[in-house]
C-alpha cells in the first residue's frame, strides 16, 4: 500500500507530464502538459498498462530491494 509508482515526463530539465500510481492517471504541470495528460488520459488502455506497471516493476522487487537497502 505504501508503494507507489511515479513516472515522469521531462523537456529542458522541467517535469511536464507524470503518470502516479496512487493517483491512477497522467497529471500534467505546465500548459502544455495538462494539455497532454488530459489526451494521454483518454487511451484507457494506455492507462490500464500504466497501472499494472507497478505490479511489474515495484511490488515484483520490492524485496529485492529492501533487502540491498538493510
Amino acid at each position: 500500500k505504501d508503494i507507489e509508482y511515479i513516472r515522469s515526463y521531462y523537456f529542458n530539465k522541467l517535469e511536464f507530464t507524470r503518470f502516479s500510481s496512487s493517483v491512477g492517471k497522467y497529471v500534467g504541470f505546465t500548459e502544455r502538459g495538462v494539455k497532454i495528460a488530459a489526451d494521454w488520459n483518454k487511451d484507457a488502455s494506455d492507462l490500464s498498462v500504466m497501472k499494472a506497471q507497478k505490479e511489474v516493476y515495484c511490488l515484483n522487487h520490492i524485496q529485492i530491494e529492501y533487502s540491498n537497502m538493510l
